[in-house]
C-alpha cells in the first residue's frame, strides 16, 4: 500500500490500489443541491435533498456490503469481461492475489479520476467524475484504451441502479414504491418518473425525473436498454455479475415504457474495433431534473467528450479559484494539507451536516451552532455577502436569549426542532459574538452592532421551560409588540440580551446550567441539575470581548448612549453583591422572561455605552474569580486542571477518584480561552493535558480520560466505547480550538504541538485510512472518522492564518504579528501565506535567515510594495486607509523581516 501523493500546488494527489482500503468515499457537489460521495469502485451514492435520492442511500458499511454502484462493463472478443470500475465478481475475487489489476485514484476539488491496468486483457480504462458547478448531473467521462499490439473488438455497458426516490423509503416501502416508478428507455438514456411519494406527511404527486444517459465520445448514443434491475442482472444474476452482459442479452430497442419496478439506467453500445494504442471514449450523465423540460440542455452541452472535459477543467478551475489561501512552510505535504482543509468549509456549506456515508443522521441543512463557526471561514475567504448573512442570522435569536435550532434554505430562514421537542443547548449564544467580533474586526463595520434585526418566535418560551399557548402558525415566526407589530432591535441587543440570559441561568454552584447539552452533544442526560464550568468560562470570555466592543463602539460613533429594549433593564444593573447568590440570578431570570413570554412592549430606553461596558466587565470578573476559587483541581508534580461540567447528582465530574484522574479537555479550552485560566495555571494544564489525555501518533489530544462508568447522569458519550467520539477520541473541534487558545494566551509551541499532531495524524494514511483533510475525530486505534464534514477546519484554518501567520485585523485595519516556531521556516528562512483580505490580495512572506524561534524575534521592518508600514515590535500595521487604495484585481506583495528581539535592562522577560 503506497500513501497519498501530492501532485500539484492545489493539493490535488494520488494513490494507488485505493480499493484495499475500506471507508473511503470522496464528495461531488454543486452549487445547484446535487451531492454525491464517491467510492475507489465508484459505490456511494447521489442525492438533493432527503426526498430525492438518485442512487440508493447509503451509510458507512454499505460501502463494502452493497453491490448496488454505478458500473462500466466491457465484453471483450475472446477475452472476456470486466468491469472498468473495478467492481465485478472476478475482479473481487482477485483481490489481494498476483492476479489483482493495478489501480490508481486521483482527485482534486470537486473531481475524482480511476485508473485500471488489466495486464491479461492489455486494456487500460480511465473514469473521470465530477458534477459542474451548476448543473444538477454527475458526469462520467470513461476512456477504454487497447496496450496491446493487435486490434481488439469490444463491447461497452453502462450500468446505473436508479433508485429515484425519499431516502426514508430504504426500510418503509421500498417495494411498494417502486409500483410507483414510471420507466421510460428513450434514444440517450433511461427515464424514471415516479407517480406521488407517499408517507407520514401524506400523498404527494411527483413531477422530478430521474436519468441516466450515455453517449460515445463523439456523441453517439446507445444501441439497446435494460431498463430495469431485472432485465440487466437476469433470473439468478447480481449487479457484480449480470447475465445481460455475460451472456450478451439482447435488451430492448428505444422507445421502450415499463412501470412499477426498480429502474435500470443500463445501456449497450455498438461493438468496436481498438487500434493498438487506440483508445474509445463515452460519456454518461445521471441526474435528477423537475420536469422533462430540463434535460435537453443538459444532454446537449455535455454530450461529447470535448464538452465533458472542457466542463470538467471549468469545474476544476472555480473550486481552485475558491480555495484562495495558500500556504508555504517547511513542510510541502502540509500545505498541501492546508489546502483540503480549507476546502471543507464549502464542503460543510454544501452538505449540511448530512449526507456523506458515515453522516446518516438528519435531513440535511445545518444547526444553529454550525451556522456560526461556518461563517468563520467565509470570513477569511469569501466576506462579500458576509454581514447580509450574519445581519439574518440574528434573526433566529428567541427574545429570551435561546434561538432557533434548525436553519432552512437561503438566509434567515428558521424553524423550532424538527422533531417539535423543545431543546436549549447552553452553548448556542457564545457562537455569534466569536463570528461578529472576527467579522468586526476583518471589516472595520463596527456599524453591524447598530443594524436591526428581528427575532425568533414560536410557541417555545421561558428558554424553553414552558410553551405559549397564544401562539399559533398564523402569529408567524416573529417576535411580536402588544400593538401586535414586528418587532426589530439591534444586532448589540440580540448580543446583549444572549450573554446576560446566559449569566443568569445558573445552577446550585452558581455555574450555568448544562440543559439538554452543550457543544458535546453527547452531554445530554443532566438537564435537571447538571452545570457546564467550560462554558461559564467561555461567557466569561465573551462578556469581556462584548464589553471591549461596546467601547469601540462609542469611539468610533462618538455615541454616548443607545436605545434598547425596556426589558432588558430588568437584566442590567444588578448590584455585583447578588451575583454571588444563584437563586437571585434565577429570580432574575424568571421575571425578564415572564416580562418577554408572548408578547413585548416594544418600548425602548436608553443606555449608557460606558455604563453598560462597565456591566459587563464586573458580572466576566466576577465569573472569573468564582471559578478560579471553585472550580480549579490541583493535581500533584506541576499538574492542575479545571473542573469542566457538574452531572445530574450535582456532583463534580472532574478530579481524582479511587487515585485515578478524570480530566475532560473542553474545560482547559474555554478557561485558557475566556481568561479564566492565569498564565502559571495555564502551564499546569498544559502538563496534565500531555499526562493524561495526549495520544502520541493517533492526532495529539483526546476529549477525556477514560471514565470507566456508564454515567447515565451525565450523557450518552459515557455510553460509548472509550475512544469513539465524544468518549476519549482525538475530537479535532475542540483539538483545535485548544491549539487556538494556546496560540491567543501566547503558548505558541504548545499550540503548534495540537495542531501539528492533527496533522500529522490525517496524513499518516497508513493508520488514517482517510484522504486529505481533517476528520471530525481521530477514534483509538488511529483511524479518522466522519471526514470533511467539521468545524474543526473552519477553526484550524483561522488559528494558522490569524494566530500561527498572524494576518489578521483589527478594527479594519490589517496586523502582521506572526507566531511561527523556527522548524516552520523553509530551508532558506522563509515562510508565506496568500490570503484576501478588505477585497484586496495578499502574498505575506515572513523572512527568518537566522532561523530564530518564536519570542526570540522581533519585527525589524515590513514592506507592502513601496510603502513602509509601522512597526510596533512584534506586530506590523497596515492600516485601514492605505488598504483602500490598493489597486484590487493584483497581488500585494508584503514583505516582513525579522530579526533578533532585543531586551531592555529594564524587561522581565
Amino acid at each position: 500500500m503506497e500513501h497519498i501523493q501530492f501532485t500539484d500546488k492545489h493539493g490535488s494527489f494520488t494513490i494507488r490500489q485505493p480499493e484495499q482500503t475500506n471507508y473511503l468515499y470522496f464528495p461531488l457537489a454543486s452549487e445547484a443541491g446535487l451531492k454525491s460521495a464517491v467510492t475507489p469502485t465508484l459505490g456511494g451514492d447521489a442525492k438533493i435533498d432527503q426526498e430525492t435520492f438518485l442512487l440508493e442511500p447509503v451509510s458507512s458499511e454499505n460501502l463494502h456490503n452493497n453491490r448496488s454502484s454505478r458500473n462500466f462493463w466491457c465484453r471483450v472478443e475472446g477475452g472476456g469481461v470486466f468491469s472498468a470500475t473495478g467492481a465485478s465478481a472476478q475482479q473481487e475475487a482477485a483481490k489481494f492475489t498476483p492476479q489483482q489489476e493495478e489501480s490508481e485514484l486521483s482527485a482534486g476539488f470537486m473531481w475524482q479520476r480511476t485508473k485500471r491496468t488489466f495486464q491479461d486483457l492489455h486494456l487500460a480504462s480511465e473514469i473521470t467524475m465530477f458534477i459542474p458547478k451548476n448543473q444538477n448531473v454527475e458526469i462520467m467521462h470513461i476512456s477504454i484504451r487497447n496496450l496491446s499490439e493487435k486490434t481488439q473488438e469490444l463491447t461497452a455497458y453502462a450500468a446505473i441502479p436508479i433508485y429515484g426516490r425519499s431516502a426514508d423509503n430504504i426500510r418503509d416501502h421500498r417495494n411498494v414504491t417502486s409500483m410507483l416508478h414510471r420507466i421510460k428507455a428513450e434514444k440517450q438514456g433511461v427515464f424514471v418518473c415516479p407517480t406521488m411519494s407517499f408517507d407520514e406527511k401524506g400523498h404527494r404527486p411527483n413531477h422530478r425525473i430521474y436519468y441516466a444517459m450515455g453517449f460515445t465520445g463523439s456523441g453517439g448514443a446507445p444501441t439497446a436498454f435494460y431498463p430495469t434491475v431485472e432485465d440487466f442482472i437476469g433470473e439468478g444474476g447480481t449487479f457484480t455479475h449480470p447475465r445481460a452482459v455475460y451472456e450478451q442479452f439482447p435488451g430492448t430497442p428505444a422507445p421502450w415504457e415499463g412501470a412499477g419496478k426498480e429502474a435500470m439506467g443500463a445501456f449497450r453500445f455498438d461493438p468496436i474495433a481498438l487500434a493498438p494504442g487506440e483508445a474509445a471514449e463515452y460519456v454518461l450523465l445521471l441526474g435528477a431534473a423537475d420536469s422533462q423540460e430540463d434535460i435537453p440542455h443538459i444532454s446537449q452541452g455535455f454530450h461529447t467528450s470535448a464538452q465533458a472535459l472542457a466542463a470538467l477543467a471549468e469545474t476544476k478551475s472555480y473550486w481552485q479559484e475558491k480555495v484562495n489561501v495558500s500556504f508555504h512552510t517547511s513542510s510541502p505535504e502540509f500545505d498541501s494539507l492546508m489546502k483540503w482543509v480549507s476546502f471543507q468549509p464549502f464542503l460543510r456549506r454544501l452538505f449540511g451536516c448530512s449526507f456523506l456515508p458515515h453522516h446518516d443522521y438528519g435531513r440535511g441543512g445545518r444547526g444553529w451552532r454550525d451556522l456560526w463557526q461556518d461563517c468563520l471561514s467565509l470570513l477569511l475567504l469569501e466576506p462579500g455577502n458576509v454581514r447580509q448573512m450574519i445581519a439574518a442570522n440574528y434573526g433566529g435569536v428567541r427574545i429570551d436569549g435561546t434561538n432557533a435550532t434548525i436553519i432552512g434554505s437561503g438566509d434567515g430562514n428558521f424553524q423550532a426542532d424538527r422533531n417539535g421537542i423543545a431543546r436549549v443547548w447552553m452553548d448556542h449564544a457564545l457562537w455569534p459574538l466569536i463570528t461578529t467580533k472576527l467579522y468586526i474586526h476583518q471589516t472595520g463595520d463596527i456599524g453591524i452592532l447598530s443594524q436591526q434585526a428581528p427575532y425568533f418566535k414560536d410557541a417555545q418560551t421561558k428558554r424553553g421551560t414552558a410553551l405559549d399557548p397564544l401562539w399559533d402558525n398564523a402569529y408567524g415566526n416573529m417576535q411580536r409588540t402588544d400593538g401586535n407589530e414586528v418587532y426589530t432591535g439591534t444586532i448589540l441587543e440580540h448580543l446583549l440580551i444572549q450573554q446576560l440570559t446566559a449569566f443568569y441561568e445558573v445552577g446550585e454552584h452558581n455555574i450555568c446550567r448544562l440543559r439538554d447539552a452543550d457543544w458535546n452533544d453527547a452531554l445530554d442526560m443532566a438537564s435537571q441539575h447538571g452545570e457546564s464550568v467550560a462554558f461559564t468560562c467561555a461567557y466569561a470570555g465573551n462578556l469581556l470581548e462584548l464589553a471591549s466592543l461596546i467601547r469601540l463602539l462609542a469611539d468610533s460613533s462618538g455615541t454616548r448612549h443607545v436605545e434598547l429594549l425596556e426589558e432588558l433593564g430588568t437584566l442590567l444593573g444588578n448590584r455585583p453583591e447578588t451575583y454571588s447568590d444563584p437563586g437571585k440570578k434565577q429570580e432574575t431570570l424568571q421575571a425578564y422572561c415572564a416580562r418577554c413570554r408572548h408578547n413585548i412592549s416594544g418600548k425602548r430606553a436608553s443606555f449608557s455605552l460606558s455604563a453598560l461596558a462597565l456591566d459587563l466587565t464586573q458580572k466576566a470578573h466576577w465569573l472569573i474569580g468564582h471559578i478560579r476559587s471553585q472550580e480549579w483541581i490541583e493535581g500533584t508534580d506541576g499538574e492542575g486542571w479545571f473542573n469542566s461540567y457538574y452531572d445530574d447528582h450535582g456532583q463534580p465530574v472532574e478530579g481524582f477518584q479511587a487515585g485515578a484522574p478524570r480530566m475532560m479537555l473542553t474545560g482547559q479550552v474555554f478557561a485558557i480561552m475566556g481568561g479564566v485560566a492565569e498564565d502559571a495555571q495555564i502551564q499546569k494544564i498544559v502538563k496534565s493535558a500531555d499526562h493524561y489525555l495526549y495520544r502520541e501518533g493517533l492526532g495529539g489530544y483526546c476529549l477525556n480520560t477514560d471514565f470507566h462508568e456508564l454515567k447515565f447522569d451525565m450523557g450518552r458519550m459515557f455510553g460509548f466505547a472509550y475512544g469513539e467520539k465524544e468518549n476519549g477520541s482525538v475530537f479535532s473541534h475542540m483539538a483545535v480550538m485548544y491549539a487556538n487558545a494556546l496560540y491567543r494566551r501566547g503558548f505558541v509551541r504548545e499550540g503548534y504541538k495540537a495542531l501539528k499532531s492533527l496533522a500529522d495524524a490525517a496524513m499518516n494514511f497508513g493508520t488514517s485510512r482517510i484522504y486529505p483533510g481533517i476528520p471530525e475525530y481521530f477514534r483509538s486505534d488511529g483511524r479518522g472518522m466522519y471526514h470533511y464534514l467539521t468545524g474543526a477546519a473552519s477553526w484550524y484554518m483561522m488559528t494558522m492564518i490569524t494566530e500561527a501567520f498572524g494576518v489578521r485585523g483589527e478594527a479594519g485595519d490589517l496586523i502582521l504579528e506572526p507566531k511561527l516556531l523556527a522548524e516552520q521556516f523553509d530551508s532558506e528562512g522563509t515562510a508565506s501565506i496568500a490570503v484576501p483580505f478588505a477585497g484586496k490580495d495578499f502574498q505575506v512572506t515572513y523572512i527568518n535567515t537566522s532561523t530564530m524561534d518564536f519570542g526570540a524575534y522581533a519585527i525589524g521592518s515590513a514592506t507592502c510594495g513601496q510603502e513602509t508600514l509601522s512597526v510596533h515590535g512584534s506586530f506590523a500595521i497596515l492600516p485601514r486607509h492605505l488598504l483602500d487604495t490598493l489597486q484590487s484585481g493584483a497581488t500585494h506583495q508584503i514583505t516582513v523581516q525579522l530579526t533578533e528581539k532585543m531586551y531592555s535592562p529594564d524587561s522581565n522577560e
